[in-house]
């Protein structure tokens, strides 16, 4: 086995270990990541062959990035000890095992519930606009992502306690992050397109007919 241990750090800044086994975990994690960016892409396509199919096939590319993001998690706490770190992208990434007891930033760091519930209410709202208002491909898409997402960490919180991060970048200083992490943040950013350039035009009127629906009856022909 090609194992070798060395350090990065000293006076200037944090000391880390640093483990290679012949790029194995780091190998692994790639592969992982490219068969879902893979299965996603081909959802896609398979989605736009077959109008109207869109939202079938986001729910199954958000169950793709619970499964490979639980995945990648287990395959990280079975060979790194917390702290420890595997090479993955020399110059751009490297794998860290790291626990995170907070949100974003380890803000709320040990409001396990808290997080819990909140998560769960987000969760649980953005559902029920995927199913009450956005009919829009990149709507669904997006937000069915960041579902996945939020899922994935969510199952951490409620199992663990905390949330198993991995990936820490090498050129810059910020925070390690995981999978789902990943889905959160390009799914939050797809959706503010979606909203800000397809919103008005596709599903506005979804919500206005919401509205409609849950009016007093008694107000029928007063306006």
């Amino acid at each position: 086995m090609n194992e070798s241990i060395g350090i990065i750090g000293g006076a200037d800044g944090p000391t880390v270990i640093y483990v290679t086994n012949g790029n194995a975990v780091g190998q692994s994690v790639l592969l992982y990541f490219t068969i879902l960016i893979v299965v996603l892409a081909l959802a896609s396509f398979l989605a736009r062959q077959k109008h109207g199919m869109h939202r079938f096939y986001a729910v199954m590319g958000a169950a793709w990035v619970v499964i490979i993001d639980q995945w990648v998690k287990m395959l990280i706490t079975w060979t790194l000890e917390p702290g420890e770190t595997a090479e993955l992208l020399p110059g751009l990434l490297r794998l860290q095992r790291v626990h995170n007891y907070g949100a974003a930033w380890s803000s709320l760091s040990g409001a396990r519930w808290l997080l819990i519930g909140v998560t769960a209410v987000g969760l649980g709202v953005i559902i029920w606009l995927l199913n009450a208002i956005v009919r829009h491909p990149l709507g669904i898409w997006s937000l069915w992502l960041v579902v996945g997402g939020g899922i994935g960490n969510l199952i951490d919180r409620v199992r663990l306690g905390y949330v198993v991060d991995m990936f820490a970048t090498e050129f810059m200083d910020f925070p390690v992050f995981n999978v789902a992490d990943i889905f959160v943040t390009c799914g939050t950013a797809a959706a503010a397109i979606y909203y800000l350039k397809y919103y008005e035009k596709n599903d506005a009127k979804n919500w206005e007919k919401k509205k409609n629906d849950g009016a007093d009856p008694a107000d029928n022909g007063k306006r």
